[in-house]
């Protein structure tokens, strides 16, 4: 199996003076790419609706804390504009948080009320995102949008986490016909597809079950799950001018599941 890479501050210094948004920055992908972004030049504006984990994320990248429910269209507004007012600008939204809860599951089992919380967290909250930050961008006449999707979006699963996989699709989806629409305007929106990552959530998860952990692992060529660090990478890419001819994109971060049909022994 390969080992995991080495944690590093990247010599690179793509960002410097562009403000980024991120969502979900009190953890997991999130505060790594806070991190990440931050390294490399970018001014934070860190959202999440725990005001304790959130708070220490903007306080450890040198930015601003938003309390957001990224649920709620009015504190959306809010978390644009205070990054705007706070920064001069809206350059990058990293629109990430999400959920994966345990009572979202087969399509049998999984009711209609854990269907609508899912979706609304999941994909009603990057279409607020990004209907608050085109605006800014177009009067800039550029920026990056990200939005986390899934490798799930362009593959099944037997393992169903049936809304999950269905609201990662319509991020996905979205992603790409903004990424047309805007692409003219000087807006690079993509759509980011990790696969499965080692975070709080996913240990979470497996841990409850280690059988269905190892269903999981036995399909990834690389033979681990990825590390936080290594999907923040792909985000400062996709932020960066490295990327400037990257749009409407389907950007699989997976160690090789989307290639993959029959994985190494």
């Amino acid at each position: 199996m390969p080992d995991r890479p080495q944690d590093a501050t990247p010599v690179c210094r793509r960002l410097v003076g562009r403000t980024a948004v991120v969502t979900g920055a009190g953890s997991g992908i999130g505060l790594a790419t806070a991190r990440r972004l931050a390294s490399e030049g970018a001014r934070i504006v860190a959202a999440d609706i725990d005001p304790v984990s959130g708070a220490a994320a903007a306080a450890e990248t040198g930015g601003v804390f938003v309390p957001t429910d990224v649920t709620d269209p009015d504190q959306v507004e809010a978390l644009f504009r205070a990054a705007h007012d706070t920064y001069g600008s809206v350059d990058v939204a990293f629109n990430n948080a999400g959920i994966s809860p345990p009572d979202d599951d087969s399509i049998l089992t999984t009711g209609l009320d854990a269907w609508r919380r899912v979706q609304e967290v999941n994909l009603t909250s990057v279409y607020l995102c990004c209907k608050a930050a085109l605006p800014y961008m177009r009067r800039q006449g550029k920026g990056s949008i990200i939005n986390t999707a899934s490798f799930v979006a362009v593959m099944g699963a037997a393992t169903s986490q049936i809304s999950y996989t269905a609201s990662k699709g319509g991020v996905l989806a979205m992603s790409r016909e903004l990424g047309v629409q805007f692409a003219r305007e000087g807006i690079r929106v993509n759509a980011l597809c990790p696969g499965p990552v080692d975070t709080p959530l996913l240990r979470e998860l497996f841990a409850k079950d280690p059988e269905r952990a190892a269903r999981r692992l036995v399909h990834i060529p690389l033979g681990r799950f990825a590390e936080a660090t290594e999907i923040a990478a792909a985000v400062a890419f996709l932020a960066s001018d490295d990327a400037s001819f990257v749009t409407a994109s389907e950007f699989l971060v997976d160690g090789g599941i989307g290639g993959a049909y029959v994985t190494p022994l």
